[in-house]
């Protein structure tokens, strides 16, 4: 059989070879990481890899799967490690990178996190002001400085927010934002207009300061909520 030729392939679809160490996005729809020591992935997210690399699962320790129980938050890890070149996607969703400074931080749902370098850490920690009311809000704080692969349903939108204009979020619709806003939960409609058939978005996730927040362009049905 003879070999193929790059050429019977559209030139868009081909991969491109690495400049460098660490994570790009490879299309809309995958992340890319060259790989040289180690980094870290969502368990099940990678979908190709050439080169001299091991995959493990990361254990979260008792404290770690603690909180898992609890929150529903957890986030299942792999390390990966050695030299080469490894491809994640998760469900077609819409990959975007993050860049965390030295000294910064970025909260984010875990469900939207696909892979992350190792000079990255992360804790799951409860959203303030979210109270039980939120249904529980719980997000992973990372911190360092390094590259934080995301995903999500379409393309995100990314809302400046500043101290004379907050956003106001839907808790099914937010991926994630910069540590250093403030969060509450915002009630939009009274029981009276609900019960008269409003859309019964009573409760937002309002936040203020100064920063970025991340969201999804759909909201999060109870079924997709399942699954992740």
């Amino acid at each position: 059989m003879p070999p193929m030729k790059g050429d019977l392939f559209s030139s868009e679809h081909m991969v491109q070879p690495a400049v460098e160490p660490g994570m790009s996005v490879e299309n809309a729809k995958c992340v890319k990481y060259a790989v040289n020591g180690e980094m870290y992935a969502r368990q099940g997210a990678m979908v190709a890899y050439r080169g001299d690399l091991k995959f493990e699962r990361k254990g979260q320790g008792v404290g770690g799967m603690l909180k898992r129980a609890v929150t529903g938050e957890g986030l299942p890890l792999m390390a990966v490690r050695g030299q080469g070149e490894a491809w994640f996607a998760h469900e077609a969703q819409n990959c975007f990178i993050v860049e965390v400074e030295a000294g910064d931080q970025f909260t984010v749902n875990g469900r939207n996190v696909l892979c992350f370098d190792a000079s990255l850490s992360y804790e799951i920690k409860t959203v303030k002001g979210s109270g039980i009311a939120g249904g529980g809000l719980f997000n992973s704080v990372f911190t360092g400085q390094g590259r934080l692969g995301l995903v999500c349903e379409g393309n995100p939108l990314v809302i400046p927010v500043s101290a004379q204009f907050p956003v106001y979020v839907d808790t099914d619709a937010v991926v994630g934002w910069t540590a250093h806003l403030q969060t509450s939960l915002h009630r939009s409609q009274s029981i009276g207009s609900m019960l008269r058939g409003g859309s019964g978005e009573a409760v937002q996730l309002m936040l203020q300061g100064e920063g970025f927040v991340v969201v999804r362009p759909s909201e999060l049905t109870p079924q997709k909520a399942q699954q992740h």
